[in-house]
């Protein structure tokens, strides 16, 4: 943060998954696939699927829930709400105005659609507009039902992803303590290469489009792969450095779960024991916006995070985008 700014952290956290679990052997029987192929291949090994009557905004509402219940705080006491996410319940209104009824919050709300780079880039948002003094409370949240976009025939990707929701509350906090510094990024050229191609102004619903499933997400993962590792880790030794603070500093990664290969290039690259990174990816997969919130929770709640440490949040993901932002605990 700026000099002139006050310091502006994570109060609480909270998360949500779906009480349904798709197992890799479960896939098995689904599409031509094996649970040997999946685990090698990305280390996951099972994820959470919502029920079909069951939305984006229905996981956040119960995550930002638990994160109000860690600060022992009421909805009423929020500022603004922040949903990330590429998985709204509608175009519009945005995920956010929804559950900001349903907490019956009178806060302002919106979303941001950054992939699984979004709760990254939303945390930054807060982060500086409780750092200018504009809000007090403000909820971010990263919120996903990817299976309600995962073409569940296609073997290349229906293996990857996962139903979650995960919330951070911010504010102000102690001077030396919360968001130190974040780098934002983006590289258009291969923003082809993770997409989902109808439904927009470009190619809007149509009888056709439906009939070529253009309403699933598809993916180059050999592109994706690759831009992801180099992006991770420069972005990472970018917001380190600005923070006049070393890889050796940091007590903890919290990278997007989005493959376990990719994970362990960026410990190599990072030169950070692998002990130091979060991985929950084998229990819930790639859960985009959500991945980051929900390892936070759960290292928050597991005791894994304590008073002053340094944490180091790193995505990438649609766009191509990438965001990394560390914070003091």
């Amino acid at each position: 943060m700026k000099p002139d700014l006050r310091p502006a952290g994570i109060l609480a956290t909270g998360s949500y998954t779906p009480a349904r679990v798709l197992t890799n052997f479960d896939l098995e029987k689904m599409v031509d696939t094996s649970d040997e192929w999946i685990r090698t291949r990305t280390g996951i090994v099972e994820r959470r699927i919502a029920d079909p009557d069951v939305a984006t905004s229905d996981l956040a509402y119960h995550a930002a829930e638990a994160a109000l219940d860690q600060a022992g705080m009421d909805a009423a006491d929020l500022d603004l709400i922040i949903v990330s996410t590429v998985t709204p319940d509608t175009l519009f209104p945005c995920t956010a105005a929804v559950l900001q009824q349903r907490l019956g919050a009178k806060a302002a709300a919106f979303d941001i659609l950054v992939g699984c780079t979004g709760f990254v880039s939303a945390l930054a948002v807060a982060g500086e507009m409780v750092a200018s003094s504009a809000y007090e409370r403000i909820m971010v949240l990263g919120a996903e039902t990817l299976s309600k976009i995962t073409d569940w025939d296609d073997r290349s990707t229906c293996v990857l992803f996962g139903d979650a929701a995960g919330a951070a509350l911010v504010g102000p906090v102690e001077e030396g303590h919360g968001i130190l510094g974040y780098s934002l990024g983006n590289d258009g050229t291969n923003a082809d290469a993770l997409k989902i191609p109808a439904g927009g102004s470009r190619i809007p619903t149509s009888q056709e489009s439906v009939a070529n499933r253009l309403h699933y997400l598809t993916m180059n993962g050999p592109e994706v792969f690759k831009f992801a590792v180099r992006a991770m880790a420069d972005s990472s030794e970018e917001v380190v450095r600005r923070a006049g603070l070393e890889m050796k500093d940091i007590d903890l990664v919290i990278p997007h779960q989005a493959n376990l290969r990719i994970i362990d290039a960026a410990a190599k690259r990072f030169h950070i024991p692998q002990e130091r990174f979060l991985c929950n990816l084998a229990r819930y997969g790639n859960t985009s916006a959500a991945s980051i919130p929900l390892a936070l929770d759960e290292a928050v709640r597991g005791g894994r995070v304590r008073p002053g440490d340094i944490i180091l949040l790193s995505s990438f993901g649609a766009g191509l985008s990438w965001g990394s932002l560390i914070l003091r605990w």
